[in-house]
């Protein structure tokens, strides 16, 4: 009970003021008594501090605490007991912290701790073999003074972690690196670098084979188009070769409009972005897709036009074109006789939209995300019969990542879907409207 040992502690020191007094009075000596006995006791206190003192610098909680009663007994007890229970917590802090670091040591992406000012606190092998990290020779050292590449330390100080960053090793630069950081605790990073450097070759080999795939098929779709122009002129209407002709006409026109589209998605991953701009007037781009849409559709269609007249887009007018052309032949293609289409354009205070609407077939909600892979078909056939190359939203998608863009895809099966090209505000001008 911590009152029994105040009650102790009372119980003594008023016992050694009666002895005091006792003898004080017989004496006649009671004030000099009085006195002695409270130094007595003050200098017993400060014995049992220096006692406590001593007991904690050998090793508190280890050993066991001097003897003593009363409160001092009391606070002896109580700091014996809680530097146990620290010392049973710190150990089995530290064996979690030791089997992490084991489990960090063991893997091959290099795997950095750091405090919140940026000092390293332990680092793995891999990070010696990928970022040139020693420890702990390296320990409480900046990592923005180890690792100097002047990309990786504005992506490390500006504490947006969101994306991964990639980058060469410092070790070796034909080592190439993926870069994510985590904060935990108070602040604290977590850095992980992946060599990708396979991924990366694996991915460049492929658009090396797609671009020079399709520029040697080009020329012999060319000439095969020309010999077969040049046999339908002379076939007769209504034979069986003419039947034929038209077929391999037909399916010679679609492979080649596979090849260019493989054409511009390979120009649009290699090629940088550019730094001129164009100003788009939006407004005659839309007159001119609706004019797309109408000629693509098998039937009619009912297009309608909402359109902000005072913006226009600021991009390549040529890539922008073939962006929005390419979600209007979509929605004309997959829509039927008598479906409505809808084109806007529009901005809020942050951003300006190009939005594709229709009231066609839709799209299940599985398909969705991955519309704008390469060659990814929600209906095989459906997409034959059209005269889809399956490349469409995936150039849709460069190109609007070349202008700092994103394409949102929304659809209901029977009800319809919406395409929407989302843009920064700065990509877009206001204009002023003359009246006339």
């Amino acid at each position: 009970m911590p009152s029994q040992g105040w009650k102790t502690e009372l119980a003594r020191f008023g016992l050694l003021l009666g002895i005091a007094a006792f003898f004080g009075l017989i004496l006649n000596l009671l004030p000099w008594f009085l006195a002695g006995a409270a130094i007595a006791y003050a200098l017993w206190s400060l014995n049992q501090l220096r006692l406590l003192n001593l007991w904690l610098h050998s090793g508190a909680g280890k050993e066991e605490p001097p003897e003593s009663g009363g409160l001092w007994g009391q606070v002896f007890d109580t700091m014996s007991q809680v530097q146990k229970e620290t010392l049973k917590v710190n150990a089995r802090l530290q064996g979690n912290i030791d089997h992490l670091r084991a489990s960090f040591s063991s893997m091959a992406d290099a795997v950095v701790m750091l405090s919140p000012d940026g000092a390293i606190e332990w680092s793995n092998q891999a990070a010696h073999t990928l970022l040139g990290l020693r420890h702990p020779d390296d320990t409480g050292r900046l990592l923005v003074n180890l690792v100097r590449s002047p990309e990786f330390i504005r992506f490390f100080e500006s504490r947006d972690y969101e994306d991964r960053f990639q980058m060469a090793s410092p070790v070796n630069s034909q080592v190439k690196l993926s870069v994510s950081v985590s904060v935990f605790g108070r602040d604290n990073r977590l850095l992980f670098a992946r060599d990708i450097t396979r991924t990366v070759q694996l991915e460049q080999m492929r658009k090396d084979f797609v671009a020079n795939v399709s520029h040697e098929l080009r020329t012999p779709l060319t000439v095969i188009n020309g010999y077969l122009e040049i046999l339908a002129a002379q076939t007769e209407p209504g034979t069986p070769s003419e039947r034929a002709i038209g077929q391999m006409t037909g399916q010679a026109l679609r492979m080649q409009n596979l090849v260019q589209d493989l054409m511009t998605l390979s120009r649009l991953e290699a090629v940088p972005v550019g730094k001129q701009r164009d100003t788009i007037i939006v407004t005659s781009l839309i007159e001119a897709i609706r004019e797309e849409i109408h000629a693509a559709a098998t039937g009619s269609r009912e297009v309608t036009v909402q359109c902000d007249e005072t913006l226009n887009l600021i991009g390549d007018s040529k890539e922008i074109q073939s962006a929005f052309s390419n979600l209007a032949v979509n929605a004309a293609r997959y829509t039927r006789d008598g479906d409505r289409i809808t084109l806007r354009w529009y901005a809020d205070r942050d951003h300006a939209y190009f939005e594709v609407a229709d009231t066609g077939i839709g799209i299940e909600p599985q398909h969705l995300p991955r519309l704008t892979e390469r060659f990814y078909r929600v209906d095989q056939s459906r997409s034959t019969d059209t005269g889809g190359t399956g490349l469409g939203l995936a150039i849709v998608k460069h190109i609007l990542l070349r202008h700092q863009g994103e394409l949102k895809i929304k659809s209901q099966p029977g009800r319809g879907s919406t395409f929407t090209c989302v843009f920064p505000r700065s990509a877009v001008q206001q204009r002023q409207l003359v009246s006339g």
